[in-house]
Order: structure tokens, then C-alpha cells, then sequence
């Protein structure tokens, strides 16, 4: 039986004040013993996070890293520094770092065997934009995108995938829970085809304007496994209820 998994994208969002105002909400929940939490504050709010957070039940995760470990890198974050800071999982791939930094899947791929050798849970971001899903190209752009990251990896400890359609990332549109789960039917297919990977263990989350008023349905697909939550995740009463939606 694989555990939901419900982490709050951020992104970037928040000040000192703003973030300690979520994070007391937050602390505050009624969690669910039947639910893995986790959010992912941007790089500035890691130590504030993990400190307000310890105890709570509530895993703290960044939003990407570095491929290299250390050196002449401006501006990038290490996965040892995650490390340090106290977090547990990182999003790699997600379509933002894909579109407005160019990320493809070799890079991908590199930041996964970093983030893994240290520990780290990595979350491998997959989704197809609009167009290509109206293209009918959707299955074949996340299978490439699977594929390109995961393959021939030295391990894939602790991985999730999350299905984020573009087209669905806060824009309002949410995919059908029809629509979600056969491509999260098609993803733990995949998976099955990949060395390293336990495709009936990997849980595969649903991220795209995922909110407490269509939760419910979504996780109740057989495939769907919980959610990456972005602007709802900065409410912490609406993340809380989307808790509630994935503890059935």
C-alpha cells in the first residue's frame, strides 16, 4: 500500500513575516498519521522552515539544487547544502526550471544521481504543455521525459514522480480526475519498463491547480498517490484540507 504524499510547492513567495505566519498555521494542523507532509519553501526560508517545523511531522524540501557538489558555481545550492539545512526530498524538473532556465533531461538527470547519493528523496517533475496534449504528443513527451532522467541511474532510492500538466499549473485549469489517472496509469507503466524502479512502490503524485474542492476526487483515482500543491500550499486552513481529502 503506498502512503500518500502531499508537499507544498511554494515557489517564490513569502517574507520573513509571511513565511512565519504559515508555518505557526501550519504547526497548528491536525495531521493526518496516514499522510507524509511536505513543503518547499524557497532557498531563503530553508533554516526558518526546518526550525518551526521540527516535531510538527512535516518534512522540509527544496525547490532544486545544484548537479555539482561544490566549487565556482554563483548562485547555486548544493545538495549537501539541503543536507545541511535540514531537508528531506528536492523537486527536480519541475516545468518552471524547465521553460525559464532551459533544464532538460541530461541535466536532470545529473541533479537526480546528486540528490540521491546524498539521501535526498528526489521528486522528477513530469508534464506536457497544451499544445502537445492536444498534438496527442502528451504520453510521448512524458514518457521521454521519464525516461531521459531515470535511466540508468546507480540507484533511485526514495523516488516520486509528480504529473504536472502544464497547461494546468496556476492557470485555474485542473485536469479531469479522468484525465489525471490515465496518465498516471501510463507513467506507473513506464516506470515498470526502467531498471531500479519498483513501479508498484513509486508514489505519483497530481500537481496543476490542485485544490480541497477537487482533491477528493483526484485521490481517489487508483494511481494517484497524493499532491504537489502550489498557490493553495501558501493557505495553510486550504492545505489542511487537502490533507484531510488525501487521509480519506
Amino acid at each position: 500500500m503506498r502512503r500518500p504524499l502531499v508537499a507544498g510547492n511554494w515557489k517564490m513567495n513569502g517574507s520573513i513575516a509571511s513565511v512565519d505566519s504559515l508555518l505557526s498555521g501550519l504547526s497548528q494542523l491536525k495531521m493526518a498519521k496516514t499522510v507524509d507532509l511536505a513543503v518547499c519553501p524557497s532557498f531563503v526560508f530553508l533554516q526558518q522552515a526546518t526550525a518551526a517545523l521540527t516535531g510538527s511531522g512535516i518534512k522540509v524540501g527544496a525547490q532544486d539544487c545544484s548537479p555539482v557538489s561544490d566549487g565556482a558555481y554563483t548562485g547555486d545550492i548544493s545538495a549537501s547544502m539541503l543536507v545541511d539545512q535540514g531537508c528531506a526530498l528536492v523537486l527536480i524538473g519541475h516545468s518552471e526550471r524547465r521553460e525559464y532556465h532551459q533544464e532538460g533531461d541530461a541535466l536532470l538527470a545529473e541533479k537526480l544521481a546528486t540528490v540521491v547519493t546524498l539521501g535526498l528523496a528526489p521528486v522528477l517533475c513530469v508534464g506536457e504543455t497544451r499544445e502537445q496534449r492536444e498534438a496527442g504528443d502528451a504520453e510521448q513527451v512524458v514518457g521521454e521525459q521519464l525516461r531521459g532522467a531515470l535511466m540508468n541511474q546507480s540507484s533511485l532510492e526514495g523516488l516520486v514522480i509528480a504529473y504536472e500538466p502544464v497547461w494546468a499549473i496556476g492557470t485555474g485549469l485542473t485536469a479531469t480526475p479522468e484525465q489525471a489517472q490515465a496518465m498516471h496509469a501510463y507513467i506507473r507503466n513506464e516506470l515498470a519498463s526502467i531498471e531500479g524502479v519498483s513501479a508498484n512502490e513509486t508514489r505519483l503524485l497530481y500537481g496543476g491547480s490542485v485544490k480541497a474542492a477537487n482533491a477528493v476526487e483526484l485521490f481517489a483515482q487508483p494511481d494517484i498517490d497524493g499532491a504537489l500543491v502550489g498557490g493553495a500550499a501558501l493557505d495553510a486552513v486550504e492545505f489542511g484540507k487537502i490533507i484531510d481529502a488525501a487521509a480519506g
